[in-house]
């Protein structure tokens, strides 16, 4: 079992495989620089040999994170959150036949003598005989008897005498006719829309049974940073903290708290990992191997286990994911800003998607007509558009620009190979949006 509780059994076979081979399972390996990682380029040569496919990376980020408790909330506060049960209509909708549109309720061939009218909210309309019509509204409960309803609009009115076309049942909602009591409305699993709310709150419940969403907290780290402003020499605005709280939120989870920055320490960093009580921490400009990347020493001194160290893509290899000895998760994301974004989604949205007791989402294929080439050995995240035809590459995707990314509908995740690929995979810009349709 590891560290979050996982066990061997419940990591799939294509990941397990991963996790044997690097003893993380039943050993817990620990941070390690080992022989010749002291260097920048001993780092970078381990960082190279040690990085997992990108598909491995995602299925290791969603196999370790752990679903959250199931709690009781308010149907103001479940938005978003992923029903932990089925749930299940304790009565009949509508409760008693209704009106489904205003006009009249009549009984038996027309023309009819107009006895009353039924107002709305009126718990005992009464009875109609044969030959009767009261007037009634949408949504009314219509009188016993009652065979249909006349549209005002098609009703012809001369003193208490009323004409117009009838069929049996016509514009009458029965008893019973969107669900009865025990039926099954949505299976455990579904994530909670406003449409679910309502259907909720039709049926007369106010509290829903739920998997409560991660918490999430945000570290940028890098002394060349700066929150105003743009960029100077020697100096870089920081465009990776504002993208993080509307990601996590995106992709179903609850920012920890505003995004906290800090600069280029050690100490600093392994301070603010033990003190976070998120279950997931995001650690951003340290994953690298430069002098000034802390993350792993810190996690080195928090004991904690890496389960991901590099990931053979382009851009975001410089990413990583650990296990605290508690259980909670760090993961780092590259300094660059389309890289981190290429890490969020990619370790971020898998481990939070799990979290949220949710199954790791497949992506669907789409074509590339003009080709998109290929990297020998490592995946490309391509920011592309959707056309008729296919996939589109919008250009600007280098790992430090945003250009790319915020032009694009999705991004073209590009297999490695030896020539240019003329299908990709779609993974969503949007973490919280469903994968497309091929």
């Amino acid at each position: 079992m590891t560290q979050a509780g996982t066990t061997r059994a419940e990591i799939p076979s294509g990941v397990r495989d991963r996790f044997d081979n690097r003893g993380r399972v039943g050993e817990g390996g620990p941070v390690e620089d080992g022989p010749g990682h002291t260097t920048a380029e001993g780092r970078a040569a381990r960082a190279r040999r040690d990085a997992v496919a990108w598909d491995v990376a995602r299925g290791l980020a969603h196999a370790v994170a752990r679903p959250g408790a199931v709690v009781r909330r308010g149907l103001d506060e479940a938005d978003g959150c992923v029903l932990a049960t089925p749930l299940v209509s304790p009565v009949a909708v509508p409760p008693a036949d209704r009106a489904a549109m205003d006009g009249y309720a009549v009984r038996g061939a027309g023309p009819w003598c107009v006895v009353g009218h039924v107002k709305a909210g009126t718990a005992d309309p009464g009875e109609l005989e044969d030959g009767q019509a009261t007037g009634i509204v949408t949504g009314a409960a219509v009188p016993a008897g009652a065979t249909s309803v006349v549209r005002s609009e098609d009703a012809v009115l001369t003193g208490d005498r009323l004409d117009g076309p009838s069929e049996e049942g016509r514009h009458i909602r029965r008893a019973g006719e969107e669900c009865r009591p025990g039926d099954l409305l949505l299976p455990a699993g579904v994530v909670i829309d406003p449409a679910v709310l309502g259907l909720a709150a039709t049926v007369g419940l106010n509290r829903l049974t739920v998997i409560s969403p991660p918490t999430v907290a945000a570290l940028v780290t890098g002394d060349e940073l700066v929150r105003q402003g743009p960029s100077t020499p020697g100096r870089v605005r920081d465009a990776i903290g504002p993208m993080l709280s509307g990601l996590i939120t995106r992709a179903g989870a609850k920012p920890a708290a505003s995004v906290r920055h800090l600069p280029d320490s050690l100490d600093q960093l392994v301070s603010a990992l033990r003190e976070t009580e998120a279950e997931l921490i995001l650690v951003s400009g340290s994953s690298a191997s430069g002098p000034a990347d802390h993350l792993r020493p810190a996690l080195k001194t928090l004991g904690a286990e890496l389960i991901v160290d590099g990931v053979a893509c382009r851009p975001g290899h410089p990413q990583a994911l650990a296990q605290l000895p508690d259980g909670r998760l760090v993961i780092g994301l590259p300094g660059n800003p389309f890289a981190a974004l290429v890490a969020f989604l990619t370790l971020g949205v898998a481990a939070i998607t799990r979290m949220r007791g949710l199954p790791l989402p497949e992506l669907t294929n789409i074509a590339v007509p003009g080709g998109i080439p290929c990297h020998p050995t490592s995946t490309r995240l391509v920011p592309i558009r959707r056309t008729a035809q296919g996939a589109v590459p919008v250009g600007h995707g280098g790992a430090a620009m945003l250009r790319g990314p915020a032009t694009a509908d999705a991004l073209a995740v590009v297999a490695p190979g030896p020539a240019e690929a003329i299908a990709a995979r779609l993974l969503p810009l949007n973490p919280g949006a469903a994968p497309w349709g091929g």
